[in-house]
């Protein structure tokens, strides 16, 4: 299976969970996330696969891609406070992306998901694009593979905030979210935290989390 085949498999359960009319009756209410309500959690979960569209109309870029592992390095978002102007902007962004309400937001969503599938499929995963909103280049792949994360970790935010069961993902789409994860994690805390919280209870540390 492909990282499009996982992409596709989340972006079609996060569609589904964005139409939900729990999702809809509780749209101004607080969500699981500080500062977010409900709707910017949705707007925010959409944005993952609306993004992709720009992705798919972009240039080549001229520029060497980086990897995955040092995109999330170099992030700004990964640990930025609640209150910093990265955090707010994306807050603010999300708010934005969920103006036009719950019906409006589902419908769109769901547009780009369809028109997606077929321009996906002649797209090559190597080839490398520029992202205007970090500076630096990532292969098509795994760009998606960052979208594919996005989906996973906030269609969770999403369903717990109205009380759903987060959906579960099949396996294309679950596995590179983990081992994306798990590589992520072992670099933040080091292999032997990694190992000891999957095999050693009594030994594991407080925290793995990946980012």
């Amino acid at each position: 299976m492909s990282v499009v085949d996982g992409y596709l498999a989340a972006a079609e359960h996060a569609v589904a969970l964005l139409g939900r009319p729990e999702v809809a009756e509780a749209w101004r209410e607080p969500g699981a996330l500080a500062g977010m309500s409900v709707g910017a959690l949705a707007g925010h979960l959409a944005h993952q696969i609306l993004s992709v569209d720009p992705a798919l109309d972009a240039p080549p870029s001229p520029e060497p891609p980086i990897t995955l592992l040092e995109h999330f390095a170099r992030a700004e978002w990964v640990g930025a406070p609640l209150d910093g102007e990265v955090s707010t902007g994306i807050r603010a962004w999300a708010e934005s992306v969920a103006a036009g309400g719950p019906s409006a937001l589902h419908g769109s969503v769901g547009a780009a998901l369809a028109a997606q599938r077929g321009r996906l499929a002649g797209r090559a995963g190597g080839d490398a694009f520029l992202m205007p909103q970090t500076g630096w280049a990532l292969t098509f792949e795994d760009f998606l593979a960052t979208r594919l994360l996005e989906l996973a970790v906030h269609s969770d935010d999403l369903a717990v905030s109205v009380g759903l069961r987060a959906p579960e993902l099949p396996a294309e789409a679950f596995d590179p979210v983990l081992v994306l994860l798990a590589r992520l994690a072992a670099r933040r805390h080091g292999q032997t935290a990694l190992l000891r919280a999957l095999t050693r209870a009594e030994r594991a540390p407080a925290a793995v989390n990946a980012i």
